[in-house]
């Protein structure tokens, strides 16, 4: 009974490390995850800045740059 227990304990002391470390890279994850939707604000601001102002080259669909 007492393997048993021993088997038990440590098994959960795994499971337990398993869950810290799966919570540092959700945390971590997260972190990213804001920092790249900043950046990704910030672009888009950028781009409509650049529509606004009308410096902004576009294309459309198969068109070529004008280069060609």
């Amino acid at each position: 009974m007492t393997d048993a227990i021993d088997r038990i304990e440590e098994r959960l002391a795994h499971l337990i490390a398993q869950i810290e470390d799966l919570s540092d890279v959700v945390a971590r994850q997260d972190r990213t995850i804001d920092t790249l939707s900043g950046k990704v604000e910030l672009l888009m601001r950028r781009e409509a800045s650049r529509d606004a102002d009308g410096s902004g080259a576009h294309l459309y669909g198969d068109e070529r740059p004008p280069h060609y």
